[in-house]
């Protein structure tokens, strides 16, 4: 019966686990007749298929095409639409004329209306833009088409807000917030995003203040999968990651929703960004949750959505999302400290605790905690040892980190398995008492630095209830232990998997630490297993598997190519070109250009333009002078007045370019406007590298700078201006790249560079 019964544990484990990820997300089927009312994610793919043919970031050919399409599908749904056009900066210093798309739903009242937003520009240059954000522009679509055919006129008054701009520094929405005069009608947003091709979508809020409102109506909304906690939002804020609704956030003081998901994180930006990798499950799970969002908020009171008090949250299977408030916290904590105090004080009376043993109990613990944690802290670095390439999946997921995510969280339950077997003399309440300490101190400290996550408290009391079941049964019910077992498994499952997929295979050590510290919260359950020994050899032999799997999956394929780049460098001071790349592992298609003379640059940021993750040339190799028509440059104004010097120079391209970077030396600007946009004192007070601004060229403009400086400063600016046509360019002769490699994304690729310094005495 006990052999039995660790099988059946086992498998309702395994159950519990698959159930925690399937319960997610709605399960994508082609339906012919779907009522008129309801989302399609088949009418909502035709949108993403129609906007994904081309990459169409700000200046390229089919941008236009995208907004013209966008603009005629609102048209046909019987709504008037405009646009709004404009420069800015933003807060990053990135200048591009953003081409925002409007409509509007007018409500029966003129109270603060609903905002349903997304962006329709995709990254630069060679995105597709398919999931970034094609699919928020196809919910938002399918989403007011399915709204509008009950002919029911809202409460409030919505508006569609598709802007533009979004990669280059959240430009249309800063555009709007500053110059719409809708913008002081806006109550609440809701925002669609992506950070990947798939998996959940997961929400999260800006809010300036308490959520506590947001998530009581949330919940009314009834949304039937939701994917959303505390914990996921409080370090998204800590991370340097925005979308357009931070930017109301910040200065429109609005608050609202992003739904995002971040699965098939390879695909980020990328070419592979496609309508054929899009998850239509994806698209569906972004459907179910703007349909009743769209029924309720478009009906609430927006001018209530505010609040000073704020809600731990967090989503489980059958119960979708459970909140309560942050009050609650440190009276949680503290109960769960007073019961483990009873309860080993009880454990103690009752000889069924013993004290030397339990402290031998910290032992196996502390021992997995340290390979593990050490297995996972070198897991990254290793793989980037043995497979140089990864390194150039810049945002450090690779095709088959799934694998190596499995991989180690089997290898970690090995761990585990053995070392507990080891110590198979100590009881299994002695066992419990150093996890529930471990976990105790967690919680502590999370309730202290990071609150957000203090529902990590919940497993606790029912690892405190197994601990209580142990004590005072000798032969406790498993299928009870097991039941015990599910908010540890349910709530902490995703996040194994979500970490490193959001935040790159680095956080492989997440992965085993968190698996070990989910295990320490089964140990009710596995406590019992006299063969733990035969376990761990079992997923010792599935982590080789899975691991084997990997290698074999670790070369690149049409469907899993490798990103490469190259770009030539013209320095117009020295007459002199380089070719250049950012591959750490070249190509055939590369090499052939760098080949055996290639060397490192001077510096790694020595003429390239600036990178998401200010990655520098890694090789560069001399290369044959082309003429490369230069920029013009005109001083338009020149003037001392007191002690300031009033300088305005007008640069306009010479060719067609998609980008202009322009650096400083080491200067004081006590003013600076580019295109009559003025740049913020703080940008101006905390630039980077010396950078003065990125501007996005649109239609060939030109670029007119006002600076103001000291008058006996010396002035040195250093013009980067780039084209992304060096495949297409009738002065070189560069091949397409094999089917096996794409565009490398977050660096400037595929383009013609020129270099130029200009000194101003």
């Amino acid at each position: 019966m006990r052999r039995f019964s660790s099988i059946t544990t086992l498998l309702l484990i395994v159950l519990a686990i698959y159930w925690s990820f399937k319960a997610t997300m709605p399960t994508y089927s082609e339906y012919v007749d779907m009522p008129k009312n309801e989302f399609s994610t088949d009418r909502a793919l035709k949108h993403v298929e129609a906007i994904s043919k081309q990459p169409h970031g700000v200046g390229f050919p089919a941008h236009t095409k995208v907004r013209n399409y966008i603009i005629t599908a609102l048209q046909e749904l019987g709504l008037q639409t405009s646009i709004q056009e404009g420069y800015t900066a933003g807060d990053w210093g990135n200048l591009s004329k953003a081409t925002n798309i409007l409509a509007r739903i007018k409500g029966s009242t003129n109270e603060k209306a609903l905002v349903l937003l997304t962006h329709y520009d995709s990254s630069p240059h060679s995105s597709l833009g398919a999931s970034d954000a094609g699919s928020g522009v196809a919910t938002i679509l399918e989403s007011v088409r399915a709204f509008l055919s009950e002919n029911k006129t809202p409460k409030n008054d919505i508006i569609i807000l598709i802007t533009d701009a979004e990669e280059l520094g959240l430009n249309g929405a800063d555009l709007f917030v500053r110059e719409h005069p809708w913008a002081k009608e806006v109550g609440l947003i809701l925002n669609f995003e992506a950070r990947g091709s798939g998996g959940p979508s997961i929400m999260l809020m800006e809010t300036n203040r308490g959520n506590k409102r947001l998530i009581e109506e949330f919940t009314k909304a009834d949304v039937p999968f939701p994917i959303a906690n505390s914990l996921a939002y409080s370090i998204y804020k800590l991370l340097p990651n925005d979308t357009d609704l931070t930017v109301f956030r910040e200065d429109g003081d609005i608050e609202g929703f992003n739904f995002a998901f971040i699965g098939d994180h390879y695909d980020y930006h990328t070419v592979r960004d496609s309508y054929e990798r899009l998850d239509k499950n994806t698209l569906a799970h972004q459907g179910s949750y703007l349909m009743p969002l769209l029924h309720h908020f478009s009906n609430a009171d927006l001018s209530k959505v505010k609040s000073l008090s704020d809600y731990i949250y967090f989503n489980v299977p059958f119960f979708k999302l459970i909140s309560y408030p942050f009050e609650w916290i440190w009276p949680m904590f503290i109960l769960a400290v007073v019961l483990c105090i009873c309860l080993l004080v009880f454990g103690v009376k009752k000889n069924k605790l013993d004290l030397i043993q339990l402290s031998k109990g910290f032992l196996p613990m502390l021992l997995t905690l340290l390979i593990n944690g050490s297995i996972g802290y070198f897991a990254w670095s290793c793989l980037k040892w043995m497979y140089p390439s990864y390194q150039d999946m810049l945002h450090g997921f690779t095709y088959n980190g799934y694998t190596y995510i499995t991989a180690f969280v089997l290898l970690s339950v090995a761990v585990c398995f053995y070392v507990y077997h080891k110590f198979k003399s100590i009881a299994v309440p002695d066992l419990l008492v150093a996890p529930l300490i471990l976990w105790l101190f967690i919680c502590g400290a999370l309730s202290v630095y990071l609150n957000g996550a203090s529902f990590f408290i919940i497993p606790v009391f029912a690892l405190l209830a197994g601990l209580m079941v142990t004590i005072n049964q000798k032969k406790p019910n498993p299928y009870l232990l097991v039941f015990l077992s599910l908010p540890a498994l349910w709530i902490f499952s995703p996040f194994v998997k979500l970490f490193p997929v959001g935040l790159g295979l680095k956080l492989l050590v997440s992965v085993t630490v968190l698996t070990s510290l989910i295990f320490y919260l089964l140990l009710p359950v596995f406590g019992f297993y006299t063969k733990k020994n035969r376990l761990g050899f079992l997923s010792l032999i599935l982590f080789l598997g899975c691991f084997i799997s990997a290698h074999f999956n670790s070369g690149f394929t049409k469907d899993s190519a490798k990103p490469s780049s190259l770009s030539y460098v013209l320095d117009a001071n020295t007459d002199s070109a380089q070719w250049a790349t950012y591959d750490n592992v070249l190509i055939d298609w590369n090499a052939q250009y760098l080949g055996v003379s290639k060397k490192a640059p001077k510096k790694l940021t020595d003429k390239t333009i600036s990178s998401k993750y200010s990655t520098g040339f890694t090789y560069v190799a001399d290369a044959p002078k082309k003429a490369i028509p230069e920029p013009k440059i005109e001083t338009t104004r020149d003037t001392v007045i007191g002690n300031e010097r009033f300088l305005e120079i007008c640069i306009t391209p010479q060719r067609n370019v998609n980008r202009l970077e322009v650096f400083t030396n080491e200067i004081v600007l006590h003013s600076a406007s580019v295109n009559k946009i003025e740049l913020s004192d703080y940008f101006l007070e905390n630039r980077r590298r010396g950078k003065l601004i990125t501007h996005y060229v649109s239609n060939n403009e030109y670029t007119e700078l006002e600076l103001t400086f000291p008058k006996d400063a010396r002035l040195v600016l250093t013009l980067y201006e780039a084209s992304n046509d060096l495949l297409e360019n009738s002065l070189f002769s560069v091949p397409e790249r094999p089917e096996n490699s794409i565009p490398m994304p977050f660096v400037l690729n595929d383009a013609v560079l020129l270099t130029k310094t200009i000194t101003f005495e």
